[in-house]
């Protein structure tokens, strides 16, 4: 392959055989799709939508872009694609930390694994070499005592280790993999997928190998460009200035709540009052943060680790109190106790389950307990930490109702009589942002390819006005424009994603500086248009993809909560999501009839 930037290596592990297969990518896949995202769903298209998501047909990708491993700030990102087992559309969940720099470090692009193990096994990555190893040592163990282990027996210089934990192996619908410790690919149930195919973890050992570029001189300026926006003080990214910075994304709970804009109780309030406070951002700085850890090639450190001062959880030291997750086990659960919101998030890193996903059937259970629902099941209240802490463990081993929460939200929704209290987007829950308070929100949800997300298009950081210096600021309460918007965002998001770039770079800059990294690096001429023609073709192959898997006209809604039930808080109060609308404009900016993408436009962009 002529391109720079990749190894142009790809391991393909076919577990059943037991067999490790080297192969180049197909350039014409590399130049549509790019790497990260983009190529982790060519490859899954490849082995067809309509597969078993917990069956060995199953392509499971740990894929990085062409940025990856080279000083390309905010580049330490992997993306691990497969079909959802708990949406069933295809799915990319991306983490942070040094595994994506150590993967190409190693020799490698990405991994695409098939089949099913006779045994628990791992993968041994080093070397441009994998070796499938017995990991019947680890199975059953959590992701910490897993991460230990690997540490002891390869040393813990130039390692990483992805894992996944006890919720994996009993095939939580929204199990996840985590990366040394913290850093998860959190939704879509990627870990459900390692753990029906007998795979407990990726083990990576290199050095550093830092990749060239193919222009050095335009690599110079991009960088240097680059460098200079995620620097300037009144963007959000500037380090140890900026409010992403100082107080992680945590610094959006106090926001959020403010504006009527934080779903809270199951999204029956739109704020959590004075009780937001407690679980925010500048509480955690604070009273509980004691370092500020960081990721591959990244200044801004975002991440935040906190110690457990008081209470039942005194001691517990973990990384980090991020706002979805911190959103998901607080004001979601009626949990003011940012104590309780640290363990949560540290149950689940160490059960290798989704953060944010995890407190949809706990409130769920809250909602239903309040309103009389649950009967046999017993009744768990808003803000029960000793339960939450408990229903945590149930869930990732399937224990008494946790085998129902454990299969996710609309399930126990299900189970409980009432289907409406799912607060969820084709199977997968919102995050933490309630679209009667940012319509913008409403139509991203309603129309992500991988279920509820806020980050398929982060509308909010133009809602909220934080867009790269300001340049862009759209009122909260209107749905006039927002469609067009969030296809845009979309296209872009599509694109940094498959790079592989930190979602927050964002923040910083746009197409016209992802145009000039992706140039250098790669060293082939490339446009502010061309980033925003390559993102509508990988967001095109994922509709194909999910048209395809079944979902058809009519997929893209929204719980009627935010749509019927007006807000009745200070921000938002009257405000009601208007889906329809905002749907009629976005198809018209898609290209698409009714959610699905027709042939004529699949042909346009060049896609498949």
């Amino acid at each position: 392959m002529n391109l720079g930037g990749y190894a142009n290596h790809v391991g393909h592990i076919d577990l059943t055989a037991g067999k490790v297969e080297y192969k180049p990518i197909p350039e014409n896949w590399a130049r549509k799709y790019i790497g990260g995202r983009g190529l982790g769903v060519r490859y899954c298209y490849e082995a067809g939508p309509k597969v078993d998501p917990l069956g060995p047909a199953n392509v499971l990708c740990f894929m990085n872009g062409p940025l990856t491993g080279s000083e390309a700030n905010m580049s330490g990102r992997m993306a691990i694609v497969t079909k959802s087992p708990l949406t069933g559309t295809v799915t990319d969940s991306h983490h942070g930390g040094w595994s994506a720099a150590r993967l190409r470090w190693s020799g490698f692009d990405g991994l695409v694994v098939t089949g099913k193990a006779a045994k628990p096994v791992y993968a041994y990555v080093h070397d441009g070499v994998i070796e499938i190893k017995d990991a019947s040592e680890v199975w059953g163990k959590g992701v910490h005592d897993t991460v230990k282990h690997f540490k002891g027996l390869y040393g813990e210089k130039d390692l990483t280790v992805i894992a996944i934990g006890q919720a994996g192996e009993h095939l939580v619908r929204f199990a996840c993999w985590v990366n040394e410790n913290d850093r998860a690919s959190g939704r879509g149930g990627t870990g459900c997928v390692g753990g029906s195919k007998n795979l407990k973890a990726i083990v990576i050992k290199a050095e550093k190998k830092m990749v060239k570029a193919a222009d050095r001189d335009g690599w110079k300026e991009a960088h240097n460009v680059a460098l200079k926006n995620i620097m300037a003080e009144q963007n959000i990214t500037s380090p140890r200035k900026g409010g992403l910075s100082v107080y992680g994304t945590n610094v959006l709970m106090n926001i959020t709540n403010s504006i009527g804009a934080l779903p809270a109780k199951n999204s029956t309030l739109t704020a959590f009052g004075p009780d937001a406070e407690k679980i925010s951002g500048e509480f955690v700085n604070d009273n509980i943060l004691v370092n500020n850890p960081t990721c591959h090639a990244c200044p801004v450190a975002c991440k935040k680790e906190v110690e457990v001062k008081e209470g039942p959880w005194k001691g517990l030291r973990m990384e980090s109190v991020e706002y979805e997750p911190a959103w998901s086990v607080g004001a979601n659960c009626g949990n003011n106790d940012i104590n309780t919101v640290a363990k949560m998030i540290d149950l689940c890193n160490d059960y290798g389950m989704d953060a944010i996903e995890v407190g949809h059937p706990i409130s769920i259970w809250m909602e239903a307990s309040e309103r009389g629902f649950t009967g046999k099941d017993g009744k768990l209240a808003w803000g029960d930490i000793m339960g939450m802490t408990g229903a945590a463990k149930a869930i990732a081993f399937r224990e008494g109702l946790g085998a129902v929460m454990a299969d996710g939200a609309e399930p126990t929704a299900r189970h409980f009589g009432h289907p409406e209290l799912a607060m969820t987007v084709k199977g997968q829950g919102i995050p933490a942002y309630d679209p009667r308070g940012l319509k913008g929100m409403g139509i991203a949800y309603a129309t992500s390819n991988r279920g509820a997300c806020h980050l398929r298009a982060y509308t909010p950081a133009a809602e909220l006005g934080v867009m790269p210096f300001g340049s862009l600021k759209l009122d909260p309460l209107a749905w006039k424009g927002k469609g067009e918007v969030t296809k845009i965002f979309q296209d872009v998001h599509a694109f940094s994603d498959s790079m592989d770039l930190c979602k927050f770079s964002a923040f910083a800059m746009g197409a016209d500086e992802y145009a000039a990294q992706y140039a250098a690096i790669v060293g082939v001429p490339f446009t502010a248009q061309d980033v925003l023609n390559t993102g509508e073709r990988i967001y095109n192959l994922e509709r194909k993809y999910n048209n395809e898997a079944g979902f058809g006209a009519g997929s893209d809604t929204l719980p009627k909560r935010f749509t019927a039930e007006p807000s009745t808080m200070k921000g938002s109060e009257g405000q009601v999501c208007e889906l329809d609308a905002m749907l009629d404009e976005y198809y018209k900016a898609r290209g698409w009839k009714d959610g699905v993408a027709p042939k004529e436009k699949l042909d346009a962009l060049g896609v498949i």
